[in-house]
């Protein structure tokens, strides 16, 4: 399936990141990223979020929210 990043919310830090995308089938998800600035190795996915969908990109953030809390800082 293919998927459109909607908002990619990184943290000021820039070492965490979430993506939100929505699959070609309009089902919504998301996926966490860390990155070790110091490695210069990029972004690299931490969760394994990706597979579960959702039916707005309300409930998608929502649930990001639930495992990456410092989106809500």
């Amino acid at each position: 399936m293919k998927k459109r990043v909607l908002q990619s919310i990184e943290t000021l830090e820039g070492d965490r990141c979430v993506d939100i995308f929505v699959l070609d089938t309009g089902l919504f998800g998301f996926e966490i990223y860390r990155r070790d600035t110091e490695a210069l190795t990029g972004w690299f996915a931490t969760g394994g979020y990706a597979d579960r969908t959702f039916e707005t990109e309300d409930a998608t953030l929502k649930a990001a929210r639930r495992y990456a809390p410092w989106l809500s800082k």
